[in-house]
């Protein structure tokens, strides 16, 4: 059932949620949380119908933000609110309202979603496209306990890995970090059979991609190695090599649909690891809204290795040193600097 609203306000939207229940004979409410998307028209449908299908795991209140300022001094002037109340088949299996705030009222979108809410559930904010350079302080942000950035959908995806980790706050997390779950756990349970010591890893995707990042930024994290990143035609991660001490273990996807992992000592085998849709990796992040303290890890773990990479734009592998190394580099970069100084005072002198 679909109930248009012009010129309308919270508590008129409210009363359609409860109308649109009871036309379709459920006046109950059976959702466990908030979803806040905030987006623009042009993926405003992409962005609904993934809510749509992770509804089907956790029923929610969908709210939809669409901000539409105006063009004109006298557009930006004036304050709408339009809203579309979705209830029922039109809204998977929790309730759906698009909300399209226009002129002034576009800068003050918290103060048209706090009525709307759910009483006493999470409330979870999602920028399917640009997000706030702080999503923690952002006023949607602020409501919720969860805040989901996609750092593959900026103009600079590895750039903006570094702006989610200066910016971190518990309850941040970003899409590029979910894409790598299965990767994650399947690298993880290689190393369960295999208790050998690893000396070196390596990661291997498309360029900019923030997901090959963000795996080998854990892998150094937790393994304590240097890694290096290797630039390949995709799609997306394509391949990861550990080398320990009686031979690689690497998991190599090509296709983007089944993976071979191969280790010392046993047959290669295939499994599955394919990309996942929008809808799968927002139904994962829904599962948990605690704080994640490994993304938090990894993401913070190589701000400066992401500065190194970047500037090696043109290599095929491009290495992130581990914490030796730099300690080690920083005395020669400091004596490098003296000797340029002293140079250039000799060359003053004798001027």
């Amino acid at each position: 059932m679909k109930i248009d609203l012009t010129n309308t306000t919270s508590s008129k939207i409210n009363a359609g949620l409860i109308e649109a229940r009871r036309a379709i004979g459920t006046p109950a409410v059976g959702m466990v949380l908030t979803l806040v998307i905030v987006t623009d028209e042009g993926n405003a449908y992409d962005a609904l119908k993934a809510a749509g299908d992770a509804s089907r795991e956790h029923p929610s209140r969908t709210l939809v933000v669409i901000k539409r300022p105006g063009r004109t001094p006298r557009d930006r002037a004036k304050s709408r609110l339009d809203a579309e109340v979705r209830v029922g088949s039109d809204a998977g299996t929790g309730e759906t309202v698009l909300l399209r705030l226009h002129g002034e009222l576009a800068n003050h979108a918290e103060a048209v979603v706090l009525p709307l809410l759910l009483p006493d559930a999470p409330v979870v904010v999602w920028w399917p496209e640009e997000a706030p350079e702080k999503p923690a302080e952002d006023p949607l942000g602020k409501l919720a306990q969860r805040r989901i950035t996609d750092a593959a959908s900026a103009e600079d995806p590895v750039g903006a890995l570094g702006v989610r980790a200066g910016s971190y706050s518990p309850g941040d997390t970003d899409l590029a970090w979910t894409r790598i779950t299965p990767w994650r756990s399947m690298l993880a349970a290689a190393l369960d059979q295999r208790h050998s010591a690893i000396s070196a890893a390596e990661v291997e995707g498309e360029p900019y991609n923030p997901s090959t990042e963000l795996l080998g930024m854990w892998l150094a994290d937790r393994l304590k190695v240097p890694v290096a990143r290797k630039v390949s035609d995709g799609p997306g991660l394509t391949a990861v090599r550990l080398d320990t001490a009686d031979g690689a273990i690497s998991l190599d996807r090509a296709d983007g649909a089944l993976a071979e992992l191969a280790m010392p000592g046993q047959p290669d085998r295939h499994v599955a690891l394919k990309r996942r849709e929008t809808a799968e990796l927002i139904a994962e992040e829904l599962r948990r809204l605690d704080p994640d303290e490994i993304y938090k890890s990894a993401v913070q773990f190589g701000v400066e290795r992401l500065k190194f990479d970047r500037s090696q734009e043109d290599s095929a592998t491009r290495p992130l040193p581990d914490e030796d190394e730099q300690k080690a580099a920083a005395p020669a970069k400091k004596s490098a600097a003296t000797a340029k100084k002293a140079a250039g005072s000799a060359a003053g002198k004798s001027k």
